[in-house]
């Protein structure tokens, strides 16, 4: 699929979910705040509690641009921890690398953040991780490679090129942006986490399963 192409589907889905995915697909949502389609306009009757489960599941999944499995198998582990089920399974999820090198304002959207991953530019404590889905220690430190750091996309992140599309950076990074550099200060909170969803109907929408 072309880069062009990719970016159409992201603003499609972005549409249909109701959540930006990505940056420019934020900028459609607010030119058209409906559906994607000729019907998407028109008023739907109401979803069943079933479709409005999954739409929260499938909001979740696209946020962090998971297959399902990997969720089902991030779901698991939230449901064997301490705590409430949902609260856990974002925390858990925004402890991916390449979640954190997006939040830390390294990568504009999450695909660039796992691209950058896969591509072994990115470092955790001095050693290379080329795995997306590796989870962040507390106390670990998240960088870019030396040999990497001149590269274009990693010096408009640098320059904070990417702030105005970005939440802000929450409290559980600390972030030196110029020095492209980020540390998980401690588990985040899911109250901290710029993510849409209701996380209650995505444990519902499982445990129905």
């Amino acid at each position: 699929m072309s880069t062009k192409s990719r970016s159409r589907s992201k603003v499609r889905l972005s549409r249909a979910l109701g959540v930006a995915l990505t940056p420019k697909a934020a900028r459609y949502l607010e030119k058209r705040p409906y559906g994607p389609g000729q019907h998407g306009r028109t008023k739907r009757k109401a979803d069943s509690d079933y479709a409005v489960r999954l739409r929260e599941k499938q909001r979740l999944r696209a946020q962090y641009g998971l297959r399902e499995a990997q969720l089902r198998i991030v779901f698991a582990e939230a449901r064997r921890q301490r705590g409430l089920t949902g609260e856990n399974l974002v925390e858990l999820l925004e402890m991916r690398l390449d979640a954190l090198v997006l939040r830390a304002g390294f990568a504009r959207t999450t695909s660039q953040a796992r691209q950058m991953v896969v591509h072994r530019h990115i470092m955790v404590d001095g050693q290379r991780v080329d795995r997306p889905s590796f989870r962040v220690k507390e106390g670990q430190t998240i960088h870019v490679h030396e040999r990497s750091e001149g590269m274009e996309p990693f010096q408009v992140a640098a320059a904070g090129g990417h702030a105005q599309v970005l939440p802000p950076v929450p409290p559980y990074l600390d972030v030196q942006l110029d020095r492209l550099q980020a540390r998980l200060v401690r588990r985040p909170q899911r109250a901290e986490v710029p993510v849409v969803a209701d996380v209650q109907l995505v444990v519902e929408y499982y445990a129905a399963r």
